[in-house]
């Protein structure tokens, strides 16, 4: 881990403050067409010919996975609650998954008429898709327009995978992706739900401008932030901000009730604020410990967690170190059957103790955090009890350097790996790449 190597103001705002690695960055872009970011869900379903549910492979491209739950819904006219899927997907990337569809006749999907949209019906089931149905991805990436030559980006990416494999894989930090790259502030929107401002929870999330976004995007966010004008701001927004839309729409309706206002999006968008700030703050414990060179190997109180029968770690199933165990724990982990964990912070969050529980606690004091406000009084459904999560991702990645064929003069790197679900594919690009999540 390189403490010399600082990683960019984007990345720092969602607590993510190291690198593993302490190789030069590569830079590149990646995304230049979708199909440079291909992403397979990797379950253990098997489907039958008979049940409730009509179970499709999905093919899409260029999707919002809620966008486009969301249309499919409203094509088949059906609640979304009827559709069940087990992770939401990259937008820009050429992604392939399952879902189920309650009640319903595989006939009726020659209605779905969607560009870059594939529904295939592959069998019957009596369980819908579901987040447990989810074991990872297998992601193939192409990374462009990189500017060293090829052998020397070839000695470079040898340097950098062999530093991942002495490190046991990559700091499993939750990804840019979980707070927003033009909008970083869903963690901000959750902390003030956490700690009861549901007024100022709303207007950050409809009115707070931010710079990566458009000219006239900044314009109305401003415009609303400073009058509170509701209604000329559904004049205003661009069509495009249909969330934002809907909760001010329910603001004219109904004045001052901003917890309705939440619920004019959708149960999932909704606990996204909160799990975001729980995202924040295990970024930052993760980064603390890194700071600290703590190795990747158990302290006498620290928690780890076991592999269940898919040989993934199972943070249903913990177990505090203490001196006589910590031998027996330690080899465990070398033999890849149990995983250092940090909180993900809720009202019921089991805390470690020893070094790592000082720097937990520490995070949570410099955050002034209430575990009680996680309880989420004013919108109880969102409470969250908070939950342990490993904290190094094991990642063996295969990898091809070849000329870049979009852009002569340039070199591109292919990058083959999967990943155990939860964990995110620019945790293990930015090791390879150290620039900032705003340029791809």
């Amino acid at each position: 881990m390189s403490k010399a190597l600082i990683p960019p103001k984007l990345e720092q705002d969602t607590g993510v403050l190291v690198y593993i690695t302490n190789t030069p960055g590569m830079d590149g872009i990646i995304r230049q067409v979708p199909e440079d970011f291909v992403v397979d869900e990797i379950t253990n379903r098997e489907e039958q010919d008979n049940g409730k549910y009509l179970i499709c492979t999905l093919a899409k491209k260029n999707w919002d996975t809620h966008h486009l739950i969301r249309d499919i819904s409203r094509i088949l006219r059906i609640s979304q609650q009827r559709i069940g899927w087990a992770g939401t997907k990259d937008k820009q990337a050429l992604t392939t998954q399952k879902i189920s569809i309650y009640d319903m006749d595989q006939s009726e999907l020659e209605r779905i008429k969607l560009r870059d949209v594939t529904i295939t019906p592959v069998g019957r089931s009596n369980k819908q898709v579901s987040l447990g149905d989810l074991w990872g991805n297998r992601f193939r990436i192409i990374i462009r327009k990189i500017v060293q030559p090829v052998d020397e980006v070839n000695t470079l990416m040898e340097l950098t995978s062999s530093q991942i494999r002495e490190h046991g894989g990559v700091p499993n930090f939750f990804g840019i992706q979980r707070f927003g790259i033009q909008r970083p502030i869903t963690h901000v929107v959750g902390r003030k739900l956490v700690e009861g401002d549901i007024e100022g929870a709303a207007l950050e999330y409809i009115a707070r401008p931010c710079s990566g976004e458009s000219d006239d995007a900044r314009q109305v966010r401003q415009y609303v932030l400073d009058t509170l004008d509701f209604k000329g701001g559904l004049l205003k927004y661009p069509v495009r901000l249909r969330y934002e839309r809907a909760m001010m729409s329910h603001l004219v309706e109904k004045p001052g009730d901003y917890a309705g206002a939440f619920f004019s999006l959708s149960p999932n968008l909704r606990k996204m604020f909160v799990h975001a700030y729980q995202s924040y703050l295990f970024n930052l414990i993760l980064s603390r410990r890194l700071e600290g060179g703590l190795p990747n190997a158990a302290l006498v109180g620290d928690i780890v967690c076991f592999k269940n029968a898919a040989g993934l770690p199972d943070t249903t199933r913990t177990q505090m170190v203490a001196e006589d165990t910590l031998d027996g724990i330690n080899n465990l982990m070398r033999k890849g059957r149990a995983f250092l964990t940090a909180p993900v912070i809720g009202y019921e969050t089991p805390m470690s103790e020893g070094v790592s529980g000082e720097i937990e606690q520490e995070v949570l004091e410099d955050n002034k955090v209430d575990l009680e406000g996680f309880k989420m009084p004013g919108l109880p459904e969102l409470a969250s009890k908070g939950l342990r999560r490993e904290i190094i991702i094991p990642v063996d990645s295969g990898f091809r350097v070849m000329e870049d064929t979009l852009n002569p003069g340039y070199t591109a790197v292919e990058l083959v790996f999967d990943l155990q679900k939860g964990a995110y594919a620019t945790t293990v690009l930015r090791e390879y790449m150290k620039v900032s999540p705003d340029q791809n």
